[in-house]
């Protein structure tokens, strides 16, 4: 691998010709991103997938570093793929799938897992409404899902003795995405002993059920995310979308396959 990265520096210093500074710090991106291969084990170029490049990017947000620099670091990784590709040293660019948004690599807030144990430890499970909280807001991180997709569910998308939720995306996209026994466990209590109670004598299609039987708002949910965070002390900011993202990037860094969890976020 590092044989393939002179190559590549002497390629961009001789054919295209680039400022020495410039060539300096695509050659200590480069070095970085070898030292984080070789920690994972990864010794043969081929070895790394867009996952491992995933994993890259996060471990370089969460050693501190800005997102316009973590932009140029994909900036340098792309250059560097697309080149191993062109001179056939390379079958697949593994860094066409992660897309460069126009204002550079800025990415949602991540929770670490210790906050998101907080966050879902933070409402009263005896309490019927906080039950209620307690259950979407584990289930909205344990399936990865958008605050709309969370409060437009209704009571046959989850099948709890199979351990899955049904969700229709945009588009009306449908999907199917696992979840775990802590899910599974809240939600079956909310519906068993606490939805009774808020609805009373009321009927509802719906799920999760707020003020007369009426489906959850987003802006409504949103208000009590973030009044069960500033419950739990945490102090970043916290909204549906960073879950999601959360989500996301804990499968990636505890191994998941990239495309498995493309599709359980739709």
């Amino acid at each position: 691998m590092d044989e393939y990265v002179d190559r590549y520096v002497t390629y961009l210093l001789v054919e295209k010709g680039l400022a020495a500074k410039t060539i300096d710090a695509y050659s200590l991106d480069l070095a970085e991103f070898l030292n984080f291969l070789k920690a994972l084990g990864i010794e043969d170029i081929s070895g790394v997938d867009t996952t491992v490049l995933l994993k890259h990017l996060i471990s370089l947000r969460e050693s501190g570093l800005g997102p316009r620099s973590r932009a140029r670091h994909l900036v340098t990784l792309r250059g560097f793929f697309r080149f191993l590709v062109q001179e056939k040293l390379l079958r697949h660019d593994p860094v066409r799938l992660i897309d460069m948004p126009k204002s550079g690599l800025r990415l949602p807030d991540v929770l670490s897992v210790k906050d998101v144990e907080k966050l879902l430890n933070a409402p009263d499970p005896a309490k019927p409404r906080q039950a209620r909280d307690a259950a979407m807001i584990e289930l909205l991180y344990a399936a990865g899902l958008r605050v709309s997709e969370l409060i437009g569910l209704k009571l046959g998308d989850v099948n709890l003795d199979a351990g899955f939720v049904r969700v229709f995306g945009k588009g009306s996209k449908e999907r199917v995405v696992p979840i775990g026994l802590y899910a599974q466990k809240k939600i079956r209590t909310y519906l068993d002993t606490f939805r009774p109670r808020l609805l009373k004598t009321r009927i509802s299609p719906y799920l999760f059920v707020g003020r007369a039987g009426k489906p959850m708002s987003r802006q409504g949910f949103w208000k009590l995310l973030r009044q069960y965070a500033a419950r739990a002390g945490i102090h970043q900011n916290v909204t549906p979308h960073s879950l999601r993202h959360s989500f996301a990037s804990h499968l990636l860094e505890g191994g998941a396959d990239l495309r498995a969890v493309q599709v359980m976020l739709g």
